[in-house]
């Protein structure tokens, strides 16, 4: 080429290359590029036309065509006999046709691009470095002629030009969806979510609510059924609440949406919003051979209503899907001023509780079970107690609304294991007889599958025997756990030896088939019951039935909350055979414990200590 000829195109190459590197529109690119190909090429008329995922033509810049006939060729499908430019798109070559009005490519077309006085056009394929079609770029021409050398020339550099343009806009559409959109869902993001809702508020008459939307029992699901049935239920809610509010559920991570509903001005309109949105999920669906029927628990606010920050609606949206969880999974909950002051206190809690798991500063104190007629030790029960960081101790009751969080609860379980196969271990080496040691687990101790591994790790890499563990479980536990996996890990953990105890028995689902159906060695006799025995009737039938059903059933019977000599007696001559409370001993650390083993016999004189907090 002529060096005359090779400077325009150098210069249109560092033109269009600037306007790439200083982030110009991929759209105004197109029409410049297009702009300056008319110019080097007087008389030509130009155009690009995009090829879509689905295999349709899209004009994309055609600054001297008609707006009609750039509508016209948007969203015909590309073939061995569509014009020029969707029959190169399909074949991937050069078409030129140097008479639009004779030729068979334009048969059908012609009547679109001869009223404007074109007679020629020439579509040249523009392909991505991987070989695939993502448009075309066409000279059209008021002759019926086909392109110079010069043309070609032009061509040649503006196709080249425009698959760097191209890959450059791909790029930037990949990371913008990275940036701003969840990769499993398809919907936006966090980040999405915190644009719009400032956009929302700054807006100039803000009308909406928020509802933050969580999955229930997701974890389950993963747990037992696969992390592909996990992802097919996340993809599954976001489908349903995408289809309810188009352009306004948003994937915050994990198993936690946002909605932004318009139009809201009260909670009666968020409340009709998030109806709709559980009515969406009643549906089951099937799920790589399984059918589930997704259930979400929500919490709204109302902007203007519940505050008008974005940080403050979203924190009161937590408040009320905490709440939420706590009091209707499954359901709605709008957001009420007092939540902020009992959640926050539970969150303190829970903060505290988490930095005393931290730095080990919970502590098993151990409070006897006792054989009531010779008052001999049968053995301990172990309670939490957490040192604070000014050093006093406090009972695990006093911080109970944390342990309703599964993971602290579960951390909590691990550290008392460790603790108190250490003491059990000390006491054997010291030839002190301590014939078992009860630990309380909560329902979060049997979500994860590892309890016999946790239970073993504990107590047999420091040589005490499972025989020595008696695992207290409520009817809570048994009712709310996962499945039937509480029963069936008792049952394994029953064959190793360790004695299953029903705990607070009468204060859960109290049904007497229990006793039965599940997998316990001991029943526990709630300390309600024990404190009224004596003053109430009904009470006193309970204990009378329970006493004697669990003899029936050869199940060792222990009476909690026993404080006097009174009920002491009475239980003896009913024949409960255990019993526990501050009568015979209150909690105590592994020091007193020590002491309290030393004495044997004279346990109730010995563990006559200075008033405690009642125990949890």
């Amino acid at each position: 080429m002529p060096p005359q000829q090779s400077l325009p195109l150098h210069a249109l190459q560092t033109e269009i290359l600037e306007a790439l590197v200083t982030g110009e529109r991929f759209e105004d690119i197109a029409q410049l590029l297009c702009r300056r190909a008319e110019e080097l090429a007087p008389g030509v008329v130009c155009s690009i036309v995009a090829v879509t995922p689905d295999g349709k033509l899209a004009t994309v810049a055609a600054p001297s065509l008609p707006q009609h006939y750039s509508e016209a060729i948007t969203g015909l499908s590309i073939g061995p006999n569509v014009g020029s430019c969707g029959t190169a798109a399909y074949l991937g070559e050069p078409v030129e046709v140097d008479d639009v009005s004779t030729n068979p490519l334009w048969a059908p077309y012609k009547d679109l691009i001869l009223p404007l006085g074109l007679m020629a056009c020439w579509s040249s394929p523009i392909k991505t470095r991987d070989g695939r079609v993502a448009a075309t770029f066409g000279f059209y021409y008021r002759t019926k002629r086909g392109p110079t050398e010069l043309e070609r020339a032009i061509v040649n550099t503006c196709v080249h030009l425009f698959s760097i343009a191209i890959e450059h806009d791909e790029a930037q559409r990949r990371n913008h969806a990275l940036a701003y959109f969840d990769q499993l869902t398809g919907l936006p993001n966090r980040r999405s979510f915190d644009d719009t809702m400032f956009e929302r508020i700054v807006a100039d008459d803000p009308a909406f609510g928020l509802l933050v939307v969580d999955i229930d029992n997701l974890k389950i699901a993963n747990d037992t059924m696969g992390h592909v049935v996990g992802d097919g239920l996340i993809q599954e809610v976001a489908g349903r609440l995408a289809g309810v509010v188009p352009n306004s559920a948003y994937r915050l991570g994990g198993d936690e949406f946002a909605v932004l509903a318009d139009g809201c001005r009260s909670h009666d309109d968020l409340v009709a919003v998030a109806d709709t949105l559980m009515r969406a999920m009643r549906e089951p669906f099937d799920c790589d051979g399984y059918t589930i029927i997704p259930q979400i628990t929500m919490g709204g606010v109302v902007y203007g209503v519940d505050g008008n920050n974005a940080d403050f609606l979203r924190q009161n949206a937590d408040f009320a899907l905490y709440h939420a969880k706590e009091i209707k999974r499954g359901g709605y909950v709008p957001f009420e001023k007092n939540l902020r002051t009992s959640i926050a206190l539970r969150m303190s809690k829970i903060r505290t509780v988490d930095q005393a798991l931290n730095d080990h500063r919970v502590l098993p104190y151990y409070q006897p079970v006792m054989a009531i007629d010779g008052r001999a030790i049968e053995g301990f029960e172990s309670l939490a107690r957490i040192r604070l960081e000014g050093g006093d101790i406090i009972s695990a009751g006093e911080v109970q609304a944390a342990l309703s969080d599964p993971s602290i609860a579960f951390r909590l379980t691990d550290q008392m294991l460790k603790q108190i196969a250490r003491d059990m271990r000390s006491w054997i080496d010291r030839g002190l007889a301590v014939k078992h040691i009860g630990i309380n687990l909560s329902t979060a101790d049997f979500y994860r599958t590892d309890l016999e591994h946790r239970l073993s790790d504990a107590f047999e890499s420091v040589g005490v025997p499972l025989n020595r563990l008696v695992l207290e479980v409520t009817e809570t536990v048994f009712m709310d756990g996962p499945d039937d996996k509480v029963v069936g890990v008792l049952e394994r953990l029953r064959k190793k030896g360790v004695v299953v105890a029903l705990d607070d028995f009468g204060t859960g689902y109290a049904s007497l088939t229990h006793l039965v159906s599940f997998p316990v060695d001991i029943v526990k006799i709630d300390r309600s019951f024990v404190h009224r025995m004596l003053v109430e009737r009904p009470s006193r039938l309970v204990v009378e039935l329970l006493v004697d059903l669990s003899r029936k059933l050869d199940l060792r019977v222990v009476a909690e909350g026993i404080e006097t000599e009174a009920q002491a007696a009475w239980l003896m001559e009913l024949g409960c055979q255990y019993g526990q409370g501050y009568f015979f001993g209150r909690p105590a650390d592994v020091a007193a414990t020590t002491r309290l083993i030393l004495g044997g016999s004279n346990a109730a004189a010995a563990t006559k200590a200075a008033p405690q907090k009642r125990s949890a």
